[in-house]
């Protein structure tokens, strides 16, 4: 009876600092998908009065700073340790919210925005990888996903948000201020609680502390714990006690073949173009014949089975082949992407009929890539890496899908303006063909593990 308490109260434990980890993620979906409501009120000429190009620079500005904070997380977590740099990231998204929300001009707004990008690459960063420090092997997956699903959630009520304000207090042109802020809300409560939260017993163990390496190990769930830090000690013991070095690191084979497949992986991410739809929704939904309100709610919907398609997919992915699940996800968005083209491109349907087709397309490719995509992109990364390097090349791989979202969601709006949006949705179709081929080309399962488990730096 005592085991079974003793083991209910550490799982009550691990999972409280799972949910605390993870409102990082729900922090950068939060605020990726806050931008996507308030920008069309922040645009109009009594507010910033932004054109296409400028709200295009308003978007990437937070994906420039997002770039610096997941290159700078993983010697600030490897220094520091994860629970400190969290609380730091939770410091600067609300401090960094509440400037964007009191912003004068299109200026002072690119600039907090670029503030806030750092907290939000930083979350991006460390949030799955602390996840996967603090988990025994039979729950890593699982609670990893948890950020994915976080990181929807955090859209979805964003998107929630910006509807009640947008169509109840929508005349009030400083509404967008009210959105804004509101993500200061969670930032907050991830402070409060990284107090409480366990911090990393793999850093620790990093850093010599070996007794209390062990007791986090104990509390948090983990069997075996003293031939699972002989093991983690011999693996340091055997990196010569050096510090992490770029040069070393990219001269080893394996170690770089794991840092080039975590780079494409996050490539792969990103040019799919779902972070179009995040950051452009409304503006997008107005443009193909839906109003102001209408684009509001319709956003919602989006989320709503972006989040439920999230956690069934995550759950499918803990008990499926990482590689296989990844090309099915990106054929998926492949297939998407081109029918929501070929409806736009139409002209034998009504009005009506085309939005309310556009609405189902749009939701099946985020409900797509949401489920199955993005969760194991995020997956393989958390995992793919051995600990003596993982910070560092998290932080590459991570700013990696940042830089790439920036160059995509700064173009965006001008492609929209060449282009069309139908063209728009066939080039991002070519785009999940080419993740494709990248996949079967550097995504292998096995060769990854083996990497893993013969990586010395």
């Amino acid at each position: 009876m005592q085991n079974k308490t003793n083991k209910k109260v550490k799982l009550n434990f691990l999972n409280y600092c799972v949910y605390v980890i993870s409102l990082g993620g729900f922090l950068f979906g939060y605020d990726t998908g806050v931008i996507n409501g308030a920008l069309a009120f922040m645009s109009r000429s009594d507010q910033l009065n932004l054109t296409p190009s400028l709200q295009g620079i308003v978007s990437s500005s937070l994906v420039i700073g997002a770039c610096i904070g997941a290159l700078g997380c993983g010697k600030v977590a490897d220094k520091f340790g994860r629970k400190k740099t969290l609380r730091l990231i939770a410091i600067i998204f609300t401090v960094a919210t509440v400037l964007c929300a009191a912003a004068i001009n299109f200026w002072s707004m690119s600039i907090f925005r670029f503030v806030l990008g750092i907290a939000v690459g930083a979350a991006s960063s460390l949030s799955p990888m602390y996840l996967a420090e603090i988990s025994p092997d039979n729950l890593r997956s699982a609670n990893v996903n948890k950020n994915a699903i976080f990181i929807v959630l955090g859209q979805l009520c964003a998107f929630v948000v910006n509807a009640i304000l947008g169509n109840i207090w929508g005349d009030w042109g400083p509404i967008w201020r009210v959105m804004v802020l509101s993500a200061a809300v969670p930032s907050v409560i991830l402070w409060i609680n990284s107090f409480r939260i366990s911090g990393s017993p793999q850093w620790l163990l990093f850093k010599r502390r070996f007794n209390r390496a062990r007791q986090l190990f104990r509390r948090l769930g983990f069997k075996n714990t003293n031939s699972l830090i002989k093991s983690e000690t011999e693996a340091i013991e055997e990196s010569d006690d050096q510090e992490f070095s770029w040069s070393r690191a990219l001269q080893n084979k394996t170690l770089l073949y794991l840092l080039i497949t975590g780079i494409v992986i996050a490539l792969i991410q990103q040019i799919s173009g779902v972070n179009t739809v995040m950051y452009y929704g409304t503006i997008l939904l107005e443009k193909v014949g839906m109003g102001e309100g209408g684009s509001l709610y319709a956003n919602i919907l989006i989320g709503v089975v972006s989040v439920i398609a999230s956690i069934f997919g995550t759950r499918m992915i803990e008990k499926t082949n990482h590689h296989r699940i990844l090309i099915i996800g990106l054929i998926g968005n492949v297939v998407f992407l081109a029918l929501l083209g070929a409806i736009l491109k139409s002209t034998i349907f009504s009005q009506t009929v085309t939005n309310a087709l556009v609405l189902i397309a749009l939701t099946l490719f985020l409900a797509n890539h949401q489920g199955i995509v993005s969760p194991v992109t995020w997956l393989l990364l958390a995992e793919m890496f051995p600990g003596k390097v993982k910070a560092q090349f998290m932080s590459v791989a991570t700013a990696t899908t940042w830089i790439t979202n920036f160059f995509i969601s700064l173009i965006y709006p001008q492609l929209i303006a060449w282009l069309g949006t139908a063209v728009v949705f066939f080039v991002f179709a070519v785009t999940n063909g080419i993740s494709i081929v990248l996949s079967i080309l550097f995504v292998n399962g096995r060769k990854m593990s083996h990497a893993y488990q013969n990586a010395k730096l």
